[in-house]
């Protein structure tokens, strides 16, 4: 791999020790000669940081090699997807909670080195393209459909697009399609299954179904489903996108979902497995409670 020269630095300022952990970053970038580029909106934070370079977020992006982000998985899924459309690569320092994506954690920060040595691999993450009302939208972790704030349940039908095939339907408070990055987050947590997140498929995990035999589905990532969903009152059903991006729901609405030709690239500095991050956060967070 070639060294990084300019990293675009996104920090999550809202969590806990993200601003200190972002300081020493800066220094230790900047004595490895790497540029870094934070968006204008920072600078009041970062006044007494002078060999920062300024500007807004769209052009940064398509100046540096890289983005790094510190705070949580949520920080770096909302910044994969537009790091994604301009094929940069992302790495993230946890300051979060379990962090199953992020590469780093703030005592590991020497490893940065690796990044101007050019030692360092890409690994590669399906995303999902979401199609509402015509409109094109990219998800790196999943589409989540749900209900307004009553206690009502959804009716919702999945189907393959294309007249290609009835699929299911469930009686639910929602349902959650995910990738395989984001099968370990709310698909899991509903009773999905975990799939390792460089494979290439579908996870479709029914939220709290009325139905004595609903179980998650797990589609090829050829698949395109289209989705319909309605409540039997005028209770509000909504589309959410890696639990940033919300829209309403219409009765006639159909959602299709696919895998997109754009992917996540993460930058991986470490040699551990998924499985091994997977035990040690599991267990980490364990011994926190």
């Amino acid at each position: 791999m070639n060294g990084i020269r300019s990293i675009f630095l996104i920090p999550n300022l809202t969590k806990k020790r993200a601003y200190e952990t972002s300081v020493e970053v800066i220094g230790k970038l900047l004595e490895l000669g790497i540029q870094v580029l934070m968006d204008c909106s920072l600078k009041r934070q970062y006044e007494s940081q002078n060999e920062i370079f300024w500007g807004d977020t769209d052009n940064i992006l398509r100046l540096c090699d890289m983005v790094l982000t510190i705070g949580g998985d949520g920080t770096i899924i909302h910044a994969a997807r537009k790091a994604a459309l301009l094929d940069k690569p992302i790495l993230g320092i946890n300051t979060g909670r379990l962090g199953f994506v992020a590469e780093l954690e703030p005592n590991e920060l020497d490893m940065l080195s690796r990044l101007a040595d050019g030692d360092y691999s890409i690994e590669k993450r399906m995303m999902l393209k979401v199609t509402h009302r015509d409109k094109e939208f990219y998800a790196m972790n999943d589409a989540v459909i749900s209900r307004g704030s009553l206690s009502r349940l959804i009716d919702i039908d999945i189907s393959l697009a294309e007249d290609k095939g009835y699929i299911c339907h469930y009686r639910a408070d929602g349902l959650i399609v995910s990738t395989p990055t984001g099968s370990s987050a709310y698909s899991l947590a509903a009773g999905g299954p975990v799939v390792e997140p460089t494979m290439k498929c579908i996870v479709m995990t029914p939220v709290c179904s009325h139905s004595l035999f609903a179980r998650p589905v797990v589609f090829s990532h050829h698949s395109q489903l289209a989705l319909s969903a309605a409540c039997d009152d005028n209770t509000k059903v909504y589309l959410t996108l890696d639990g940033v991006k919300t829209m309403i729901i219409n009765r006639s609405d159909v959602i299709y979902v696919t895998s997109s030709q754009i992917e996540t690239k993460l930058i991986k500095l470490k040699d551990k497995t998924f499985y091994k991050v997977l035990n040690d956060k599991f267990t980490e967070k364990g011994r926190q409670v």
